[in-house]
Parts: C-alpha cells; structure tokens; sequence
C-alpha cells in the first residue's frame, strides 16, 4: 500500500484541549452591591428588566443575597440540591462492543480521580435558584492522555448574553467586554423552571416577590415587638423633685431596677395586641409556604403543621419527581460537557459516548421484594436471572469459587438462569 494510501485511511489525529485558564477568578468576585438592601417592588423590577436584556449581574447579586438573608429560602434549597448531590452514580457504556466497555471505564476512572465531585455536583445546581451555573474545566496529560486536573466553579457575575445576537459570553482580565466561550472548556448547567430565556428560568426570579413580602412583614414584625414587647413603664415625680429623682426614674427604665424618694411612683401600662401578632406570624408562614412549593413542590415535609399521611406521601411523590428531573438534567449537562471531550480527547469518538446515571429510584422494602420473588419463583416457577438479584439486592458477585455452590442454593437453583 502506498504511503499516499496510507494516509488517507489513518485515523484523524485527536484534538486537543484548551489548557489555558480562562474565567480567572478575581478578587473583585467576592464583592457585592447587596442589591437588597432598601428593596422595593419598582427597584426589583428594575434589576429584573436590566437581567432580560442579558445582564444578569445585579440579579444573581440579588439571589446571593436572599439565600444568605432567609433561613428558610436557604434550607428549601439546600434540601432541593442534597437530594442529588447525596446519590451514586454509574457510567454506562454506550453499547456492547470491548471499545465501549474501555471509553466507559476511563470515563468512570476519570470522575472518580476528581477529588469532592460532590462540590462539583453542588455548583453545577447552582442553576436551579439562578438559572444557570458555569464550571471551567483545567485540562491535563498523564502520559498519552488527556484527563481532568481541576473543576472550578465561576461565579454567574462573569458571564452574559450579548445584547446584539443573544450570544453567551464571559468577561475575562484581559477582555472585560467579554468573549464566546471557547469548546470544550466549560460547564454550563441550565435549569428552565418555566420556558423561556435562561435568565428568567431560575426559581430564585419567582421567589424573590415572596422574599420582598415577607421582607417588609418581618420588618414591620420587629418594629412592633419594639413598642409592644415591654410595658410602657410611666414614672410621676412629686412638684418639685430635683434632677436627680428624675434621673433615677429614667435608669429603673433602663435597668429595671433602682431606688426613688418616698412619693413617686410608676405605673406599668399594657396594651392587648395579640391579633396582630398573629397577622405577622400567619403572613410569614404563607410566604414560607409558597416558597416551598416553587422549590419542592411541595410543603408538608418542610413546614410544621398538620396534615395525614397519605397527604406527605403524595407531596413527596411530587418531590421525587423534581429529584429524577434535577438528576437527568445534570446527567445530561456532564455527559454533553464534562464526557463528550474526555471521549473525543481520548479517543476521537464524537458519537459513541457513554451515559451517567444517577441512582434516584426511591428505596423500596427489600424483606418485601425477597418474600414476593421467594413465592413467584416457588408457586409459579418463575424464571429469574441471577444477574438482576445481585444487581436488585446491591449483592457483589462471587468470583472463582467463592460464594455457594448450586446445591446449596436448594429449591431455587432449577429455575434461576
């Protein structure tokens, strides 16, 4: 064969990756404008608006600040992305040939290697209160390989849409007014909590009308514990009591505690308020509520309360169901920017690409399964693959000769294959 020939059916050489560090963290990033502060209906209009025309700057800016001001919308949501940060995952090959076992195990390899993937995970669903969550990807060689060194998560503030052609963009050190963000470097984890353009998916631009209510409730909440949580405490001085007898009615104010002339006196006046009380109380509590239902859906299992069990168990059915629709999505971002490079890094393949799978079934009464297959297999003869109880009952298969043998395994061995 001629070398010409030889070279037209060689394989095309493998790409290589962007090894430069481009969204650098400054340490401008760590700064805010606390947007927050003095909110009010027109200014969260405002800076809502000024996000629909790309930049979303002051309203991620915004979204740290509520999560780090409201306990509640905190926990809500830390509750939302623990629900997939805390499940095992599985590389799955893309089909039954030894190359797909090969790419789908140094893929596996390549993810176990990255130290506190958990954190990654976590940033990435970032993207579920503001929209979206980018990580930058820091390429490395072992060798002929090319692997990951680092995931970092970048802050929302770096990034936008241009306003001309709606293209996404990052400002860097050395180009503030932003650039296209080159292939096969970043993360970019889009969360659509409605349809519509990314900065306006996250539920964090839902919540914030709650967080601006419950806002002034809890201000005007405190102002009133202020005036009505102590008596009024009225001093009366005899005519022509010094200055000193009036200064000591003014420290038992204070210290409530403190010894007056023979003569004056002070009266404790109360006033009844409890109805609002309860109106400030009852008005917190729905904005609470309707902060758990736009995060999970539901509010029974967040918010103390009544309610049966057939009730918590439907609500959380409803929860289940954004737990497998926050993992697919993430399964679908890492496999689209986090695997697809590693394989056409490594490997050159753009289309054979393996899948990761999140293990978000919800966790069932194995005593249960065992007796109902005990019984299927015994009265019916029921045919069962050994391969599906190992994998059903998380079991490690044996190796070689360890484990039972056949005749141990008594009435069920004729008819498990």
């Amino acid at each position: 064969m001629s070398k010409k020939r030889q070279r037209r059916n060689a394989p095309p050489p493998l790409r290589r990756p962007e090894t430069r560090e481009i969204a650098v963290a400054q340490v401008s990033d760590k700064y805010s404008d606390y947007p927050s502060n003095g909110l009010n209906p027109i200014r969260l209009a405002e800076i809502f608006r000024e996000a629909d025309t790309g930049d979303v700057l002051r309203q991620v800016e915004l979204f740290e600040d509520i999560e780090e001001k409201d306990p509640h919308l905190f926990s809500q949501l830390q509750t939302r992305k623990n629900a997939v940060t805390g499940l095992d995952f599985e590389i799955i090959p893309f089909g039954d040939e030894p190359r797909d076992k090969e790419i789908a195990d140094f893929i596996a390899e390549q993810l176990e290697s990255i130290e506190s993937f958990e954190e990654v995970e976590t940033d990435l669903l970032d993207a579920i209160g503001k929209g979206f969550a980018v990580s930058e990807i820091l390429w490395g060689f072992e060798g002929t390989r090319v692997t990951v060194q680092e995931i970092k998560s970048r802050h929302q503030k770096k990034f936008f849409w241009d306003a001309l052609d709606d293209s996404f963009k990052v400002r860097t050190q050395e180009a503030p007014e932003g650039i296209l963000l080159p292939e096969n470097k970043f993360i970019i984890h889009k969360y659509k909590a409605r349809s519509g353009h990314p900065s306006r998916a996250g539920i964090l631009r839902v919540v914030a009308w709650m967080y601006l209510f419950k806002n002034y409730d809890i201000k005007d909440w405190v102002s009133f514990a202020e005036v009505y949580g102590l008596p009024l405490r009225l001093g009366k001085y005899q005519p022509g009591a010094g200055e000193a007898d009036k200064l000591a009615l003014i420290q038992i104010g204070a210290d409530a505690a403190g010894i007056i002339p023979d003569g004056t006196t002070i009266d404790f006046i109360t006033t009844e308020k409890s109805g609002s009380i309860d109106l400030y109380e009852r008005f917190a509590r729905y904005c609470d509520e309707q902060i758990s239902k736009a995060i999970l859906g539901q509010t029974l299992t967040s918010d103390s309360g009544g309610g049966s069990y057939a009730q918590s168990k439907t609500h959380n059915d409803v929860r289940h169901d954004l737990t497998v629709a926050d993992c697919k999505a993430l399964a679908s971002t890492l496999r689209r920017d986090l695997i697809r490079p590693l394989c056409i890094f490594n490997f050159g393949e753009n289309k054979r690409i393996p899948r990761i799978r999140f293990d978000c079934e919800e966790s069932e009464d194995l005593m249960q399964t065992a007796n109902i297959l005990g019984l299927l297999i015994e009265k019916t003869g029921l045919r069962v693959p050994v391969s599906y109880l190992y994998k059903k009952f998380s079991i490690p298969e044996p190796e070689g000769s360890e484990g039972f043998d056949d005749d141990r395994l008594g009435i069920y061995s004729p008819i498990i294959q």
